[in-house]
């Protein structure tokens, strides 16, 4: 089936009791069982649930998997999948990763013996040298936030593989829309489901995605044992949302591209980042990974000064965390997302105080520019 028809259609069914067309809430902690040892399939709601489990099999046929796990936000879909590891085995990550992703490895996994080794994972002859057999995992996200950076996904998994390690790819900028990590290599696929699956910003979980049996039970196992679980209306809000994947994301990057060539012949812009741009240095890479380049764009004002300014001037784009809601959101990555990374890395990073981030949105485009063009006057 096509991606808009899997969206929709992906794993679902009409719930057999009444018929309903949409999946119900099932707002409920445990189950009747007909007698000792007979239940209908469900016991108690941590380990099963019904509108969870259509939320899990509609991601995983949208990201071309056979088994989906979710979890309570995005960062505790990370912590599952670190969980599948022991003290004392070695994990390469993305030096660009998200600041929560960085801030878990850092101060929460590593006192439990974890090896965490951050390193630039676009570089291949880097990834050559830095994965060995002493590796694991490897964790890439692509494009990073919030410099889109992008790793060669299917390079990346041969040379993990080549090792003995795994490949788990953060897929939440892209979608799964957009970009299939599975079909490229990668073993282990995650999401924040809070931001473009969902899409709407009315709720927070996490999804993983894989193709093997075992990793999958051991997902499973993971999640009913620490059990951050998403409630079922999260679920619920989160496979609304996913129906309407296709359509959201077409809108959200044929904004962000059309403001992206925009910001690229504006003075007040030091530098742009964003892969839909041939100016970019892997939009060649983009283009071979993936099917569009997203609704994400960065780009340096110079300085705190001028990046307030901008945060202060802006009418439209509301200042706010997270990302990948029909409404579009301006961050300043420095002092909100990546606050927990230290100052001299993130410098080293190019993550400046005068970087700025956009979650374009759905809105109509003169309306985006214009707020841009009022902000970005000094």
């Amino acid at each position: 089936m096509g991606f808009s028809t899997d969206a929709v259609h992906g794993g679902q069914h009409a719930e057999p009791t009444t018929g309903a067309v949409m999946t119900p809430i099932f707002q409920t902690s445990t189950f009747k069982q007909d007698g000792l040892g007979r239940h209908r399939g469900y016991e108690y709601a941590r380990t099963q649930n019904p509108t969870r489990e259509a939320f899990e099999r509609n991601v995983a046929v949208l990201e071309r998997g056979t088994h989906a796990v979710a979890y309570a936000s995005g960062l505790s879909a990370i912590a599952a999948v670190m969980h599948l590891f022991k003290g004392g085995d070695e994990v390469v990550v993305t030096d660009n990763v998200y600041g929560g992703t960085y801030r878990l490895a850092e101060t929460v996994l590593s006192k439990y013996g974890l090896k965490f080794n951050f390193t630039n994972t676009s570089d291949l002859e880097n990834v050559e040298r830095i994965v060995t057999a002493d590796t694991k995992l490897v964790f890439v996200e692509t494009p990073t936030n919030p410099l889109l950076y992008l790793t060669d996904i299917r390079e990346v998994a041969t040379r993990a593989h080549s090792r003995g390690a795994l490949l788990a790819v953060d897929n939440t900028f892209m979608s799964p829309y957009f970009q299939n990590p599975l079909e490229l290599g990668a073993d282990i696929v995650v999401h924040s489901s809070t931001k473009f699956l969902n899409g709407h910003s009315d709720m927070v979980g996490g999804v993983v995605v894989v193709n093997e049996k075992g990793l999958a039970e051991q997902l499973r196992y993971i999640q009913n044992s620490v059990g951050a679980v998403p409630g079922p209306f999260d679920c619920f809000l989160a496979l609304r949302g996913t129906k309407t994947l296709a359509l959201r994301m077409r809108q959200h990057e044929a904004n962000a591209r059309h403001l992206a060539e925009w910001l690229s012949q504006h003075d007040a812009v030091e530098r742009l980042y964003y892969p839909g741009l041939e100016s970019h240095p892997q939009h060649q890479l983009a283009k071979k990974q993936a099917r569009g380049f997203g609704g994400i764009i960065a780009f340096d004002v110079g300085s705190l000064e001028r990046a307030q300014h901008v945060f202060e001037n802006v009418s439209l784009f509301t200042l706010a965390e997270s990302l990948g809601g029909v409404e579009s959101l301006i961050s300043h990555p420095a002092t909100m997302t990546h606050a927990s990374v230290p100052r001299d890395e993130r410098l080293k990073l190019g993550i400046t105080d005068g970087l700025v981030r956009l979650s374009v949105g759905i809105e109509d485009i003169e309306d985006l520019e214009n707020d841009l063009f009022h902000a970005l006057t000094f």
